[in-house]
């Protein structure tokens, strides 16, 4: 665990280890400053440093400000840095951090390596839907991809969705702005001739069902269970998502306040109701992404995330590190190569797709 991390670090990562620990067969290694590290644990744990709960002096620490591939060069003994060498060495089974998302991102490239034949990792959210969940993918590891990268991000989602959500043989749909073949950009057009290709190998050949093009409103409707996009597309996506989330309970909120003695009473009889679907709609409860492709698991967690949102990221990394998430894509982007491989020269609508 990354203790440096979060806007409150090193209380909140220090919090989230804590309740982790609960579980009785987790041993966590804090990184980040010891002296720090050490008095927030000994501050919340009654004077004592927990048998299973291990430090490792960082006296470096990536911030938000840093420019992501320098600070992975030039700070080798930051916290970030550190967790994903503990990972490369195999002394821990899996990384967590709420720091800078880009830095992750070139740390996992440059210390772990990609899964052999990808192009890209990608991050990867889970939303609610009407029929359960929904994973969408990339969120913002890759701006500007090409179309082989998003083939791959299909397999990705769906070794995802496998484990994640126990989907048998996921639903897999790309995001544009219709259904129609024709629709879309050079990007999503070119990666839709290759995931496509997935239909004509048959059932048995991919571990997933591919739908064509999808729409933003078909996410929630729970026909989808994996829905792909390039980074930029994803972000935005995510991040308005969860603005209108926000503005939606306050919305009602205020709506009811402003209502009758009848209204707040309804209020009040629903607030079971309520703090359910909640739940379903806070990230906190599965606590952070992880970032897919790396040679190693590594979740990506909210600078503003709480102790809550700590532990349950800190149990999400060890139920993949002990699901054998990196043999399944392994083996799962050796299976599908024949999507990428050889891809088509031209875009029918466009022509030439881009190098």
């Amino acid at each position: 665990m990354d203790a440096m991390g979060t806007d409150q670090a090193p209380r909140v990562e220090v919090a989230g280890a804590l309740a982790a620990l609960d579980r009785g067969d987790l041993e966590i290694v804090l990184v980040g400053d010891e002296k720090r590290v050490e008095h927030a644990v000994r501050t919340a744990a009654g004077g004592r440093v927990p048998d299973r709960l291990l430090i490792r002096h960082a006296p470096e620490s990536i911030t938000m400000h840093d420019a992501p591939a320098a600070a992975v060069r030039q700070k080798k003994q930051s916290s970030m840095r550190i967790c994903f060498d503990l990972v490369k060495a195999g002394e821990v089974g899996a990384l967590v951090s709420a720091g800078n998302s880009g830095a992750m991102m070139a740390c996992g490239l440059f210390v772990l390596g990609r899964c052999a034949g990808l192009e890209r990792p990608a991050i990867v959210t889970t939303f609610p839907t009407l029929k359960g969940q929904c994973a969408l993918l990339d969120m913002g590891a890759n701006v500007d991809p090409r179309p082989q990268a998003l083939a791959q991000f299909a397999v990705l989602g769906s070794v995802y969705a496998r484990l994640s959500h126990r989907k048998a043989r996921p639903r897999v749909g790309l995001l544009s702005n219709g259904a129609e073949e024709h629709k879309g950009t050079t990007l999503t057009r070119g990666a839709h001739q290759l995931i496509g290709r997935s239909q004509q190998a048959g059932a048995g050949t991919t571990e997933f069902e591919y739908l064509g093009y999808v729409e933003g409103r078909d996410i929630f409707r729970g026909d989808v269970d994996v829905v792909v996009t390039d980074g930029f597309t994803g972000n935005v996506l995510l991040k308005g998502l969860e603005g209108l989330a926000e503005a939606m309970f306050h919305m009602v909120a205020a709506e009811v306040r402003s209502g009758g003695p009848l209204e707040r009473l309804g209020a009040l009889l629903m607030r079971p109701a309520l703090r359910r679907f909640k739940r379903k709609t806070d990230y906190a409860e599965t606590g952070g992404a992880p970032l897919l492709g790396v040679d190693g698991v590594a979740i990506i967690c909210h600078g503003g995330s709480d102790a809550r949102a700590i532990k349950n990221a800190i149990f999400t990394a060890a139920g993949f590190a002990e699901s054998g998430l990196i043999a399944e894509l392994r083996g799962a982007l050796l299976q599908h190569a024949f999507l990428w491989n050889d891809p088509p020269a031209s875009d029918p609508a466009m022509g030439r797709l881009p190098a």
